[in-house]
């Protein structure tokens, strides 16, 4: 399978990725544990159907040390009994974030839950990362990049 654009290429496009980029290290570098972050882009990403950035995310959450256990239940997170209250309360504001193109809201109920669990530093950056991973979800899902040969660190 090829892109439909060589988006890294096109001078446009790369710099937009450097900018998308740059954001990301900004939230990387965030008071939100690295762990919750990498949860939310898998998650977001299977349900946005981006499989390049679950080739990458789930690559980046193992070399962090995630297991493989809640890498693979990300999916069923509500009947993993691996994932504790706060990332439970991440993963459904990702959830419902995603699914705001289908007619969904994020209900006061889930950032309630949310904000029970982080602070306002942790809660911006939350939402930037569900916010970021959804904008690179829909780049890759236009242009068709391929995916399955992401290195960990390719990016960084």
């Amino acid at each position: 399978m090829n892109a439909r654009l060589d988006y890294f290429g096109n001078p446009v496009g790369g710099k937009f990725l450097k900018a998308l980029v740059s954001a990301n290290r900004a939230l990387v570098d965030s008071p939100l544990p690295l762990t919750i972050q990498e949860l939310v882009r898998m998650r977001a990403s299977q349900i946005n159907g981006c499989a390049v950035c679950l080739d990458i995310h789930t690559k980046e959450a193992a070399a962090a040390g995630e297991t493989d256990v809640r890498i693979n239940l990300v999916a069923a997170w509500r009947e993993g009994t691996v994932f504790t209250e706060p990332e439970r309360a991440a993963l459904e504001l990702a959830e419902q974030a995603c699914r705001m193109a289908d007619g969904g809201v994020v209900t006061d109920e889930a950032w309630a839950n949310v904000a029970k669990h982080f602070d306002e530093d942790q809660l911006a950056a939350l939402v930037g990362v569900i916010s970021l991973i959804n904008a690179f979800n829909r780049l890759n899902a236009i242009v068709q990049n391929p995916a399955g040969d992401y290195r960990v660190g390719q990016f960084a």
